[in-house]
Parts: structure tokens; sequence; C-alpha cells
């Protein structure tokens, strides 16, 4: 087939535009930690949407946001180098707000990129809104091309939740890809690596519920995985032994919740979301550590892989 297309897209947006949530749609499994705080996504979490004419790698880069740890310095380098090396970058708009300041920021970064990618942008969360305030709000999208100096290639309203247009949209951002090869085997939907998607999915359980303070303040290292030996082989059970890392005694104790309350819930939830993706009965066993100030300490970035 001579016309096959394959490359890259991103999507960006505010926090919580809905990237996560469009990213799992699209390739049609979980592999994005979707959760309702803000700023949890931090690895570019490759997904992959194989098609009969075309292979479209979806990269779930973290939020760009003003830095005040290490951390957040370097996950906005994460970003920007990931924006200069796709085909593709979608800027997710949620139709039930305003376009703000954070968006014509972002979008304002964008356009200042040496080799700018081609630009889609999406106006997610349309379930969520009557058909004049979608209006207005496609109009305000258009009025960002001549306010910042970009184009847009489209402009397309959709929803994750209620799957509306998202093959029209799979269709828009694989028509802004350049014809190549397949570029990941068949059948392969991330090129993640397995201990980082359990880390990710453990984080998220973590997350759910927890206060404001924790959603940056949380880890997750994986001390140990692989399958139990001395099992038949249609019985496998998967051992994870894993860390979360907070960064104050008075978070340990969120995190593990009353008489440990909390932590079983965690583990119970990050059990069957890691049993449903990697089809394997798991045993997950979860301990809370304190690393003071994780976030300011670049030895310790280093080692949790930031």
């Amino acid at each position: 087939m001579t016309d096959f297309r394959s490359g890259f897209a991103c999507f960006v947006g505010r926090p919580n535009a809905g990237k996560s949530t469009l990213t799992n749609a699209l390739v049609g499994t979980k592999i994005a930690i979707a959760s309702s705080k803000p700023q949890t996504t931090r690895h570019a979490v490759r997904g992959i949407v194989n098609r009969d004419d075309a292979q479209l790698v979806l990269i779930d880069t973290p939020g760009l946001h003003k830095p005040r740890t290490l951390l957040g310095e370097r996950l906005n380098d994460l970003v920007r180098e990931t924006w200069s090396e796709v085909d593709v970058i979608g800027v997710c708009l949620p139709a039930n707000q305003k376009i703000g300041p954070g968006d014509s920021y972002l979008v304002g970064e964008i356009a200042q990129l040496p080799n700018r990618p081609r630009l889609v942008a999406i106006a997610t969360k349309a379930d969520l809104v009557k058909s004049d305030r979608m209006a207005e709000h496609l109009v305000r999208i258009q009025a960002l091309e001549s306010e910042l100096g970009i184009e847009w290639a489209h402009i397309v309203p959709v929803s994750a939740v209620a799957g509306e247009q998202l093959d029209v949209l799979c269709d828009l951002l694989v028509e802004q890809l350049p014809t190549g090869p397949q570029l990941y085997p068949d059948g392969e939907i991330s090129d993640e690596p397995e201990e980082q998607l359990v880390a990710e999915l453990i984080r998220e359980a973590a997350l759910e519920g927890v206060r404001d303070e924790l959603p940056h303040s949380i880890a997750v290292e994986i001390d140990e995985m692989g399958l139990r030996p001395d099992r038949p082989e249609d019985k496998p059970l998967l051992d994870v032994y894993a860390s979360m890392i907070v960064e104050r005694e008075s978070q340990k104790g969120i995190v593990i919740g009353h008489q440990g309350s909390r932590l079983k819930e965690v583990g119970q939830s990050a059990r069957r979301q890691i049993q449903a993706i990697l089809g394997t009965p798991v045993y997950l066993n979860l301990k809370v550590k304190v690393l003071k100030d994780w976030q300011r300490d670049a030895k310790h970035l280093n080692r949790l892989g930031f």
C-alpha cells in the first residue's frame, strides 16, 4: 500500500482539558492515567492507533506549567522536546470552559517553536454544552489564529466520554501525517515498559479521593516485579512489590489512612486495573516511604526516573 501514513501526534491543553481521556479513547484502552486531579501525567506515554491505512502514535505529555520545583522544570523541558518532535499537535480546548490566558500562553509557546508541527484544535467535552455555546467556542478558537500568528489545519468538536466524533478526529490527525512505513509491530498499543505502566496505575489509584496537597508529592517506585516461579503455566501470578513515595511524614499518614484503610483501598483498586490491562492475576505489596522534599532534589529525581 503506497499511501500508508505513519507518525506522531500529541495532545496539549490546560490541566483537566481531557488529554489523557482522549488518548485512551482513541487507542481503545487505558494507557494514560486519567485523574480528576490536574497535573497528574508525568511521563510521555505513547499509545498506538493501528489502522489499515495508517499508524498513529500518540504521545501523552505532562501539562506545561509555571515550575515551582526542579521536577516542574524537568517536566517542562520534556514537554517542549516532545512538541518539536511530533508531526501534529492536537490543542485541547474544553467547550465547557472559556478560552483564557492559560490557553493563549500555551498556543503562544507552540507558535514560537522553530519547527512547528501542524496544529489541530480540538473542542473537547462537547457533550457538556449546548450547540449555541459550542458555536461561540469554535468562533473563539478560530480567532486565536490571527491573535497568535498560527494556523489551524482543522477545528473539531469531540467528546471522548460520549464517543462523539472520535473517528473524525482520528481521520484528521492521520491526514496530517507523512506517508511512511509502520513504526511499531501490529497489535502493540504502547511502547511503555510494563513496570512504568504498573507504577502509573498505582499512582492513579493513590490520587483518587485524597486531598489536594498530595498530587505532586506522590511518586511510585517498583521495587520488584515478576512472575512467581513454580506456578503451573495455566495459573500464573504476577508479584509486584512497590513503594509509594511522599515528601513528609504527615502525607504518609494520609496515604495509609485510619488503621491502613486507605492503603488497602489503593491496593485493591490498583490491583484490579493492573490485572485488567496485563491480563494476569496479580499479588500487589504496597509500602509507603518518605523521601524528604524529593521534588526539589536532583539526586532523588534521577533515582525516580525524572
